[in-house]
């Protein structure tokens, strides 16, 4: 992994806005791969139509402001770990790699199946990766490129060999459905990465980019079930449990934050380096926004919201699986990873394909 141009700091530190830490990248002594992906979503969809018999909205109203048809919603006995387990398997198969090989499983999402342990302690005795460590990533919609970014390190130098990385939310158990300003927007879905030895893996991770802005946790959280307010009569009285979201404050900063990554990706690889663009999928707006903004062909972004809605930290793994499906992953050209999120946090991750 490079060390970062001075430029491409710049550019997300201003897009995050003023007073924002610079981002800062990893300078890895070795080279790291991506052996396989996997992904996986529920097969219940919750439609549009659906959501007008539950809540004040109409399938107009959502596409309008979303762009999002369907969301996926996992089965009343499936939580995190089993959405993880099944990308997991997906990525394993790809690279032809034994669960027991594994060295580390880190999981990124903010709704694992418990308080603790780790949702990633589940998915290794699924899978019976008993060599492998396990730890969760709390960083939300960029869950999966933070995991990427830390799971990398242990490759870079050379403590481990396999390690598998893994994006998944369960997001429809903590929204209110009869708040419509987030119940249209969520879903669930989990998507997964296996890192080891560049030179044993198809794809080159290249760099990555990782970014923070906090201060103003308000504005997309769960105000209720930490230490700063536990869980109480009062709590669930007041639906506190439940995500909540200052949409038009969040929108603004994804759009920059979006846009100053891409730019500085441009900068440092050139725009016809990068074959394809897999972004969150926060909203079909703010990803138009990105491509006006930024000035990239449409077609070579990856937009599938209307299909999955928001799946947080699933979603960049489950578009980079979509992506290649579509044949948008380009041999030898880069791939570019973005996700901006609550925090407010940002990431981004550049793979040569």
């Amino acid at each position: 992994m490079s060390a970062a141009s001075s430029r491409s700091e710049s550019a997300v530190e201003v897009a995050a806005g003023a007073g924002a830490a610079p981002a800062k990248r990893g300078l890895a002594p070795r080279r790291v791969g991506v052996l396989g992906i996997g992904s996986y979503v529920p097969e219940r969809r919750l439609t549009n139509a659906e959501l007008e018999k539950l809540v004040d909205t109409s399938d107009e109203w959502i596409r309008q402001r979303t762009g999002i048809l369907e969301r996926r919603i996992l089965a009343p006995e499936q939580a995190c770990s089993d959405l993880c387990i099944q990308a997991a398997r997906g990525a394993l198969a790809e690279a032809k790699c034994d669960p027991k090989d594994l060295d580390l499983i880190v999981v990124g999402t903010v709704t694992g199946d418990y308080v603790l342990p780790a949702t990633a302690t589940l998915v290794q005795a699924a899978l019976g990766a008993w060599n492998a460590a396990g730890f969760d990533v709390s960083a939300a919609c960029p869950g999966f490129v933070f995991a990427t970014a830390v799971g990398s390190q242990f490759v870079a130098t050379g403590r481990y060999k396999r390690v598998l990385v893994i994006g998944a939310e369960a997001l429809t158990r903590i929204v209110d459905f009869t708040d419509r300003s987030t119940c249209v927007l969520f879903g669930d879905g989990a998507g997964a990465a296996l890192l080891g030895p560049a030179e044993e893996a198809p794809h080159e991770l290249l760099d990555f980019t990782l970014g923070t802005k906090g201060g103003n946790p308000e504005l997309l959280w769960v105000p209720a079930g930490g230490s700063r307010r536990p869980s109480s009569v009062e709590s669930v009285t007041e639906k506190a449990h439940s995500l909540r979201m200052a949409g038009r404050e969040v929108y603004r900063f994804a759009v920059e934050a979006m846009v100053g990554m891409v730019k500085a990706a441009i900068d440092k690889y050139g725009r016809d380096e990068i074959c394809v663009l897999v972004p969150h999928q926060m909203n079909r707006r703010i990803l138009e926004s990105v491509i006006e903004r930024a000035e990239l062909d449409p077609k070579r972004v990856l937009i599938n919201i209307e299909k999955y809605g928001n799946t947080s930290s699933a979603s960049v793994p489950v578009g980079l699986v979509e992506a290649r499906q579509l044949g948008l992953t380009v041999p030898g050209k880069v791939v570019l990873l973005c996700a901006v999120g609550a925090g407010l946090a940002w990431g981004s991750v550049a793979i040569r394909w």
